[in-house]
């Protein structure tokens, strides 16, 4: 089970950076006046755990700023 849960976490994790890194870029090039941008990216657990929820929900936070080309 370990191998194939970190090949999905792995795989999920990709496909967010892939598609955060087109995001963020043409949302500087929309936006050349912006300042630095400060973001958060945040993972939720959305699972139905039904009758049987875990007694810590899974939730986890980054915050980091990215800066523009000098």
């Amino acid at each position: 089970m370990e191998d194939t849960s970190r090949n999905d976490i792995r795989r999920l994790l990709k496909v967010f950076g892939v598609q955060a890194d087109e995001k963020i870029l043409r949302h500087l090039i929309e936006n050349p006046h912006a300042p630095a941008l400060k973001l958060r990216i945040k993972i939720e657990d959305l699972t139905d755990y039904g009758d049987h929820p875990p007694a810590r929900p899974l939730s986890f936070e980054v915050e980091g700023e990215i800066r523009r080309q000098s």
